[in-house]
C-alpha cells in the first residue's frame, strides 16, 4: 500500500476534519455535537463502515509492528490528563497504590479483582511499539504488563458480551454538575488481541503517574485515545448506550471515531 495513503493517515485526517473542528469551536460543525442531526448520523454510519472495512482488511490477530530498543530515542510524552485529582486516586497514590484493585465485572460468570502486586506477578509481556496520537505526534516506547485476555477468561465472558468498557480515575473534565471521568471501550477482538496488555511498566521503569499509573491499557493497533490511563474497572457489556453519551468513550462522545484503528 502506498505510504501516501495508509489506514493511519486516512483515519487521522478524518478525526482532524471532524472532531478536531468541533473541539476548536467552529460553528459550521456544530452538528457534530447534535446527536440527532442527520449529518452526524451519516458520519456515524461511515464510522461503522470504516470499522468493518478495517476488520476485513487487517484480520483479527495481525500484530502491530514492534521495534528494537535502539529505536527508543525519547521519553514517552505525557498527554491529556497527567495528574488525576479524584479523592479515590489521591488516596491510592499516597499509599503508593498498595490498596489498588482492578475489577472485571458485567457480563461475566464471576466478578474478579486483582491487586497491583497480583497483576505484576502474572506472566509478563514486554513490547516496543509506536504510540500514534491524533494530534500528529508519535513515540516509540517499551511497555510491560500482563495480557488482558487471560484475565477475561478468569472472569468467564458470557456469550452475549460484545464490548469491554474501561473506567478510569481520570477526571478529564470538570463541570458545574461534577467531574466527567474518562472512559473508553473496545470490542472483544481487541481485548483478546495478543498485544493488548495491562501495562504497569514503561521503558524498564515503573509506569509514571503522568503516563497512567498504576495501570494503563495498551491496544497497540489503535490510536492514543484508545489507550486509557488510570484504569480501575473493566465491564463487559452487549451495548455501549448506557455509558457517557453512548458513543463508547469520552472523546467519541465529542465526535471522535469509535474504532480508532491504525
Amino acid at each position: 500500500m502506498s505510504r501516501l495513503i495508509t489506514r493511519r493517515n486516512f483515519l487521522s485526517a478524518s478525526v482532524a476534519a471532524g472532531s478536531g473542528l468541533v473541539l476548536a469551536g467552529c460553528d459550521q460543525f456544530d452538528f457534530l455535537g447534535q446527536r440527532g442531526h442527520p449529518l452526524r448520523q451519516a458520519m456515524e454510519q461511515a464510522n461503522v463502515l470504516t470499522y468493518r472495512a478495517q476488520r476485513a482488511l487487517i484480520g483479527d490477530a495481525v500484530l502491530a509492528r514492534e521495534y528494537a530498543a535502539s529505536e527508543i530515542r525519547q521519553g514517552m510524552k505525557p498527554n491529556g490528563s497527567v495528574e488525576p485529582s479524584t479523592p479515590e486516586y489521591l488516596f491510592l497514590r499516597m499509599q503508593d497504590f498498595a490498596g489498588y484493585r482492578l475489577s472485571v465485572k458485567g457480563l461475566v460468570e464471576r466478578e474478579v479483582s486483582f491487586s497491583l502486586d497480583e497483576l505484576r506477578n502474572m506472566p509478563a509481556q514486554s513490547q516496543i511499539t509506536r504510540h500514534d496520537c491524533v494530534e500528529g505526534w508519535s513515540a516509540i516506547a517499551k511497555w510491560t504488563g500482563t495480557r488482558l485476555g487471560p484475565l477475561l477468561d478468569l472472569a468467564g465472558a458470557k456469550p452475549q458480551a460484545r464490548f469491554c468498557v474501561y473506567q478510569c480515575f481520570d477526571n478529564i473534565q470538570r463541570t458545574p454538575m461534577g467531574d466527567i471521568l474518562y472512559y473508553e471501550s473496545s470490542d472483544l477482538i481487541d481485548a483478546y488481541h495478543p498485544q493488548t496488555i495491562l501495562a504497569y511498566g514503561l521503558n524498564d521503569q515503573m509506569l509514571p503517574v503522568a503516563n497512567g499509573a498504576p495501570i494503563r491499557l495498551r491496544i497497540e493497533r489503535a490510536l492514543g485515545y484508545k489507550q486509557p490511563k488510570y484504569l480501575h474497572t473493566i465491564e463487559l457489556v452487549d451495548d455501549l448506550s448506557g455509558f457517557g453519551q453512548g458513543k463508547g468513550g469520552y472523546w467519541e462522545d465529542n465526535g471522535y471515531d469509535w474504532y480508532g484503528g491504525i
